[in-house]
């Protein structure tokens, strides 16, 4: 079954998220917008504009009420997730705003910054205000994600490094070593497991408790990647990486083996996600060379 493409961007899709309820999606690209589109159809419903630079980061709050993006214009912008109506600006950092999450209660916004930033904040998204400036990476702050109970925050970027914060008490509990490069994507399973991806083209997955990794995997040395995309199946066991050569791979979380791995139509699959279903597998991609359009793939997991 081939990949099934949707154009909607003339830049980069640099990050993709559904909604809870599965009736949105949302990709966002270095050509200033968010694009939303309809999983029923596959057809665009809408486009937010408003970020002057780049755009990097695309969630929704976990009511599907919100959509939050960060984008190179060094701002955060809050929009109604119904109709796309913008509701309000943040700012604080002094760089890129490189990713942004909530809260399993939406009560709560995280950020990371820049190279020229390093900063991760917590805002209150119901006002824009900053709650706590956590703490500095000592190099750009690629990735954040809360704990599936909100008691936890995890964020890593450039320096190689995953601090674990505790969120009540607004400081720092640990920071994870192991990665060789760069870690550029975060995500906790439901049961509260940690995993990570990096430029050292290891998906791992870690024990917070113990301090270290339990498991480091790679794929097989034809289809190894530097890996930026990163996401967790809908029922939790399984996990889909996505990397720059254009690989998408999803791991058996029980065994940490692959059960499937496919290169995609396009090169640098810089995010992914999982359909609602599980089915199938989003991912988001530069432009193809002679094209002036940049583009999503949508497809089936065990495909060829």
């Amino acid at each position: 079954m081939p990949s099934t493409e949707l154009r909607g961007h003339t830049a980069l899709v640099y990050s993709i998220a559904f909604s809870p309820d599965g009736k949105q999606f949302a990709s966002a690209g270095f050509d200033n917008l968010v694009v939303i589109w309809d999983p029923a159809t596959w057809k665009e419903v809408r486009k937010l504009t408003g970020h002057t630079g780049p755009v990097y980061s695309v969630v929704y709050s976990k009511d599907g009420s919100t959509i939050a993006t960060s984008s190179q214009d060094k701002t955060i912008r809050l929009w109604k997730a119904a109709d796309g109506a913008f509701l309000r600006e943040i700012k604080g950092h002094t760089d890129i705003v490189d990713c942004v999450a909530f809260s399993s209660d939406g009560k709560l916004l995280a950020s990371g910054g820049g190279r020229e930033d390093k900063t991760v904040r917590l805002w209150n998204p119901a006002d824009g205000k900053e709650m706590k400036n956590l703490g500095a990476h000592t190099g750009a702050v690629y990735a954040v994600a809360f704990s599936p109970d909100g008691k936890q925050l995890a964020s890593a970027g450039a320096d190689m490094s995953i601090k674990v914060w505790d969120v009540a008490a607004l400081k720092e509990l640990k920071t994870l070593k192991g990665p060789t490069a760069a870690v550029t994507a975060l995500a906790y399973t439901p049961t509260g497991v940690l995993l990570s991806v990096g430029q050292d083209r290891f998906f791992r997955i870690w024990d917070i408790n113990a301090g270290k990794e339990s498991k480091a995997l790679q794929q097989t040395p034809d289809k190894q990647d530097d890996l930026y995309g990163l996401a967790v199946s809908p029922d939790g066991k399984s996990a889909a990486t996505s990397g720059y050569a254009g690989w998408v791979t999803v791991w058996n979380l029980a065994d940490g083996k692959p059960t499937w791995a496919k290169k995609l139509p396009a090169p640098c699959a810089y995010c992914v996600a999982f359909t609602p279903d599980g089915k199938s597998v989003v991912t988001g991609h530069d432009l193809l060379p002679g094209r002036n359009n940049a583009n999503c793939y949508i497809t089936a997991i065990g495909s060829a």
